[in-house]
């Protein structure tokens, strides 16, 4: 794999609404009709991810299609061709076919320059504090390194989106990678304009919704039918992706993956399908999250230099302006973070449990690895889990 060549822009120059965006794409739109992957269709979505980021945006792939390819390419040896369709049929095409759909997407993306990486996840690596912390510090730093993430489901070892399960389809894994990772947009290219009335193929008089304020029985109604020939979830599950989604803060849209450069003008804030408002404020959705029933399990006492930067600045808290903890947190776990005269100043989640933090107070973050011999992060806490009160 290559290093990307292209440059961000600034903010200022890029033309763009939404920044940092995770683009679904579903096995309906790769096979594009066909028995297997097309590939023509692949390249289409790389060139447009290749203009976004060439714009200073950024992007996560998170991609279908793993079934699909190991279908094609038992068809191709001939092997297997007339096993009957069931559960573990379909995980032994998906170990069959993961290797070969990373390597028809890191193909097309190494010849526009851009590295990529592979992240197989499921909802369970997400539900583990632990999980959901190695994560999200692994997607980020990726973003930083200017390397594209392909996310997918680990259909090998997960039922539940080859059962048809409402909360294991890939949809449903964009949306809570796009709460990972703070997206602006996730956007859930499909086969078809974005949600409509009733069902377009049925229904003469089915109109497309341009824009949801809210999802109540009404979307959910227009959102109920069958998924497409070879899908798992259909309009169902990405109504209830962007449920999830735009409940922490981002925008979502659903919007057909054959239109023109339709990623780049989605980013841009153009009409582009479907558009689901977010429920509110990312940063106080976050907040809301880090500041609910949530246990808090430690406290960080900061000297008042740390104390006037993350007030002031919004910074992370970096283990030199650390004078002190207590408590029995755990990596992932919720902390209070205090000054010295016993003010709580914010809530957040912490990279390092009560031992090691304890070691690293007052440290600056290029001693951490000598110190304790591994490291989870320059910060004890990231701004972006950190939420001020």
């Amino acid at each position: 794999m290559s290093r990307g060549t292209d440059q961000p822009q600034t903010a200022a120059d890029s033309g763009l609404t939404h920044r940092r965006v995770v683009v679904k794409v579903g096995t309906n739109l790769l096979a594009a009709g066909a028995p297997s992957l097309d590939g023509t269709e692949m390249s289409r979505i790389v060139a447009q991810i290749a203009a976004l980021r060439a714009r200073g945006g950024e992007a996560i792939l998170v991609s279908s299609g793993a079934i699909e390819a190991g279908r094609g390419r038992l068809r191709d040896a001939d092997a297997g061709g007339d096993l009957p369709h069931d559960l573990h049929r379909d995980q032994v095409l998906a170990a069959v076919g993961q290797s070969r759909l990373m390597s028809l997407w890191d193909e097309r993306f190494e010849a526009a320059g851009i590295t990529t990486a592979q992240a197989l996840l499921t909802r369970t690596d997400l539900a583990d504090r632990l999980g959901y912390l190695n994560a999200r510090n692994t997607l980020l730093d990726l973003l930083k390194l200017r390397v594209v993430p392909i996310v997918n489901e680990n259909d090998v070892v997960s039922v539940e989106e080859i059962e048809n399960s409402v909360i294991g389809d890939n949809d449903n894994l964009s949306a809570l990678v796009a709460n990972l990772v703070d997206a602006d947009l996730l956007l859930l290219l499909t086969d078809t304009a974005g949600l409509h009335t009733a069902n377009p193929t049925t229904s003469e008089s089915a109109a497309l919704i341009e824009t949801v304020e809210r999802i109540d029985a009404t979307i959910e109604q227009a959102a109920a039918g069958s998924p497409g020939e070879r899908g798992t979830g259909g309009m169902r599950t990405k109504v209830e992706a962007a449920r999830v989604a735009t409940r922490y803060g981002a925008h979502v849209m659903i919007t057909d993956g054959r239109s023109d450069d339709v990623v780049l003008r989605a980013a841009a804030g153009e009409p582009a399908g479907t558009h689901f408002l977010p429920a509110g404020d990312r940063i106080e959705s976050r907040g809301r999250y880090l500041l609910s029933g949530l246990p808090v399990r430690g406290t960080i006492v900061i000297d008042d230099g740390a104390a006037g930067a993350l007030k002031r600045e919004g910074t992370s808290l970096l283990p030199v302006g650390a004078v002190r903890v207590s408590g029995s947190f755990e990596r992932g776990d919720v902390v209070r973070v205090e000054g010295a005269d016993g003010r709580h100043i914010a809530n957040g989640i912490s990279n390092y449990g009560v031992a090691d933090a304890a070691r690293l107070c007052g440290v600056r973050s290029d001693g951490i690895a000598a110190i304790l011999g591994h490291e989870y992060g320059e910060e004890l806490v990231h701004r972006n889990n950190l939420v001020l009160v």
